[in-house]
């Protein structure tokens, strides 16, 4: 009875235990270890042990098995891949984005892009209004009081320009044909100095704010582009606006969305929103904020996976990563694309679930927080 009952209660063990172990080849190997240093006091120890490991070898076969089921995340047999746009050389300024160019009307953006799939609150005071077809042909769009494009951004294959750059061009090349890119950048009477190690060059070139942005992954190719109107940027008085629930969702959003957008250039599934993963991706955010410290391991010591499964989480699989001080969901975003750890999560193939949460220090430094989950 008693060797039934032990049975029964391993069984149990393994198989909540389960729950975060698969989809991790090492996951059984790890919980043996772990289970070959508990100490049994009892004379029945070395039967209980034997039944124990054997346990352990069906639920590996069971396992095995199992893997080899799991269903494949790859767009390719999800979603059909759209034919790239013919893109035009803009004739007025150095770039456009999907043939749109600052200054263009918003009744053309609409009949170009179609309707925005999303409106958020961004750095400028204003709307980033994001067009996709479930992420491809991605842009992002801000309009002046007068309906005319101010902002615009891309990390996709959409760039033209009447010099030649365009996406996957060479770093050289851009430095090339735009000279000499800007070292600062002045607010009001106070001159901010744009670090020297950086992914990215400033530009001002026909009355805006060019930002290229490289893939340092890629051979240092261009990955991105955002055009700002410079007096869209002027507005802007600071370098870190004053927080406020609207900026905060609006990064939240945009850097779920700018994931998605790089998993589709990988030829990876998008993403799904996952509201309760977002709370505790807040919680992080706010207490790094608050209490002045950057790291995954909070001040009590407990990791992402611990402050997951604390709120009610339960996955498979679980990934997180942080950025803090950039002004922007655009810059938090390619700089961790830039980062080898934080690339791969962003692009792992077998998450399914992402939640994004950030907060503002007294200084109205923003801490973004990303969870990536499989359920």
């Amino acid at each position: 009875m008693l060797r039934k009952l032990f049975k029964w209660i391993i069984v149990l063990i393994l198989l909540y235990s389960a729950g975060s172990y698969l989809l991790e080849k090492k996951g059984i190997n790890t919980l043996q270890k772990d289970i070959e240093t508990i100490q049994l006091n009892e004379e029945s120890s070395s039967n209980l042990f034997g039944l124990l490991q054997g346990e352990i070898k069906k639920l590996k076969t069971l396992l095995s098995q199992a893997e080899e089921k799991l269903p494949d995340w790859n767009v390719e047999e999800q979603t059909e891949e759209l034919k790239k746009p013919s893109l035009s050389n803009p004739e007025e300024q150095t770039f456009s984005i999907y043939n749109i160019s600052l200054g263009d009307d918003k009744e053309k953006v609409e009949k170009e892009l179609g309707k925005a799939q999303r409106e958020t609150m961004n750095e400028y005071g204003i709307s980033w209004f994001t067009y996709h077809q479930n992420y491809q042909h991605f842009v992002m769009v801000s309009f002046d009081s007068d309906n005319k494009v101010a902002g615009l951004y891309t990390n996709q294959d959409l760039i033209s320009s009447n010099n030649g750059i365009k996406y996957g061009t060479v770093k050289q090349t851009v430095i090339n044909e735009l000279g000499e890119p800007l070292n600062q950048l002045q607010k009001g009477l106070v001159i901010y100095k744009i670090p020297e190690e950086r992914d990215y060059e400033l530009y001002f070139k026909d009355n805006s704010y060019i930002t290229v942005f490289f893939d340092k992954h890629e051979n240092n190719t261009v990955t991105a582009l955002q055009i700002i109107s410079a007096s869209l940027e002027k507005s802007r008085e600071d370098f870190y606006v004053e927080a406020n629930d609207n900026l905060k969702e609006g990064f939240e959003y945009q850097l779920f969305d700018l994931t998605n957008a790089s998993r589709v250039n990988h030829h990876l599934k998008p993403l799904l929103w996952d509201n309760n993963v977002k709370q505790t991706a807040r919680d992080h955010s706010l207490d790094m904020a608050e209490n002045n410290y950057f790291n995954h391991t909070n001040l009590e010591g407990e990791s992402p996976f611990d402050r997951m499964l604390e709120d009610g989480i339960r996955y498979t699989m679980a990934g997180e990563n942080l950025a803090y001080g950039q002004n922007s969901s655009i810059f938090a975003h390619e700089g961790l694309m830039n980062s080898l750890g934080h690339r791969e999560n962003i692009l792992q193939k077998d998450f399914t679930n992402l939640g994004v949460g950030v907060a503002f220090n007294k200084q109205s430094q923003p801490y973004y927080t990303e969870n990536f989950l499989t359920k």
